[in-house]
């Protein structure tokens, strides 16, 4: 059920669908992209004010909080930046978990705002060690905020945030702030109960949207963090964006289509149940990493798998990149590389968005034919086998 488009007929007269499977952007359902096709409406009249305020009080529910929950119109990154200036300042410290692109890019955005960033480095495929933040803590006395993925997109690795807010929640001079772009909505990320102090998502992902919408929300001490921060803002103020929101509105020009289509996605949501909508994404990673573990294809995140999307390692001699280009030419389907350290050495599935236990078992069949083709030693078919008797359950 996912793209044809019909610039990818190939030179020899055939249709080859565009099976889009990386974990952002993923494949939008017909039924949001209908919606977004309707006639656009003004964002200042009382009509677009009901459909704003129905996708907060809809983001709530995916953020597992109280709290409101701030939409603006960015992608991602903007929602990292804006995490940044409105709760810290110039000369602030604090401690950036980099475990992968991801985490990597946080200490960016500290640097261009003057923050001070003590690296926690992980070994891509790892999760982080509570234990490791803790001696860093005591380490740097001064350290104001812990910032970390909930789910590292480039390497799959789902980092222990609930066991990270025990450490940061009963603290007053101490914030955690999560980039969960790839979780929130793919698995349980728990706002309120666990103790997180900034919450981030993105449309790309679990939202199943194009991209161009992020959300985020903020504790009642991130607040008071807000109070004392001197980083500069303007757009990305979230004051401005919060007195905004209660008035069921945005201070600047909303993404108006995207945001109908998140009221879609979001009545989807309610209409599956949450709780099915994180056991399909965790039944699709089972049965992708089995698959590819019966024929000989290691996971890339053994023990801290992100039920998001599975990363998935190459076999030894054998170039990611060709598995990825066999993919794309041979069956077009487009499946994520490795960047950095990882380039040539592993490749990415989503089990986000517009995606099916047919979708995984086609990817697995793909990979299978591409080995064979490259003399890859294996029982062709024990892939496809093997995730298909689990995602039976689905």
């Amino acid at each position: 059920m996912l793209y044809l488009t019909l610039t990818s007929i190939s030179y020899r007269g055939n249709f080859l669908k565009n099976y889009v499977l990386t974990p952002g952007p993923v494949p939008v359902p017909e039924f949001v992209m209908l919606e977004m096709a309707k006639p656009i409406i003004h964002h200042r009249t009382a009509e677009f004010e009901e459909i704003f305020f129905k996708a907060t009080q809809g983001l709530k529910k995916v953020f597992m909080t109280q709290e409101e929950v701030l939409i603006l119109a960015s992608s991602g990154t903007g929602a990292m930046d804006a995490a940044v200036c409105n709760t810290l300042s110039k000369g602030d410290e604090v401690i950036v978990v980099n475990g992968g692109k991801f985490g990597e890019r946080w200490g960016k955005i500290c640097k261009a705002y003057g923050v001070i960033s003590h690296e926690l480095k992980v070994e891509w495929g790892q999760a982080v060690k509570t234990d490791d933040i803790n001696e860093m803590l005591d380490k740097n006395k001064n350290v104001k905020a812990i910032l970390i993925q909930a789910s590292e997109t480039s390497t799959g690795v789902e980092h222990p945030i609930k066991e990270i807010a025990e450490i940061t929640k009963n603290r007053d001079d101490l914030i955690l702030i999560v980039d969960g772009i790839t979780a929130v909505g793919a698995f349980p990320v728990e706002f309120d109960n666990w103790g997180i102090d900034i919450l981030i998502g993105g449309s790309q992902k679990a939202f199943m949207l194009p991209p161009g919408l992020s959300f985020i929300s903020l504790s009642k001490k991130a607040w008071k963090f807000y109070e004392d921060s001197d980083l500069p803002k303007f757009y990305l103020d979230l004051n401005q964006a919060y007195k905004n929101s209660l008035k069921k509105t945005s201070p600047w020009t909303p993404a108006v289509n995207l945001v109908m289509g998140l009221n879609a996605v979001l009545e989807h949501f309610d209409k599956l149940g949450l709780e099915n909508l994180f056991r399909r994404h965790s039944i699709m990673s089972e049965a992708t990493i089995k698959g590819f573990e019966s024929i000989g294809l290691e996971n890339f995140a053994p023990g801290c798998s992100s039920t998001a999307l599975s990363v998935i390692k190459s076999p030894e001699g054998i170039d990611a990149g060709e598995i990825i280009k066999g993919l794309k030419n041979k069956y077009g389907m487009i499946v994520a590389g490795g960047q950095d350290q990882a380039k040539g050495k592993i490749f990415r599935i989503t089990h986000m968005g517009y995606v099916d236990k047919g979708d995984m078992i086609s990817v697995i069949a793909g990979v299978e034919s591409i080995l064979n083709e490259l003399k890859y030693d294996f029982t062709p078919g024990l892939g496809v086998s093997t995730a298909t008797r689990i995602l039976d359950s689905l």
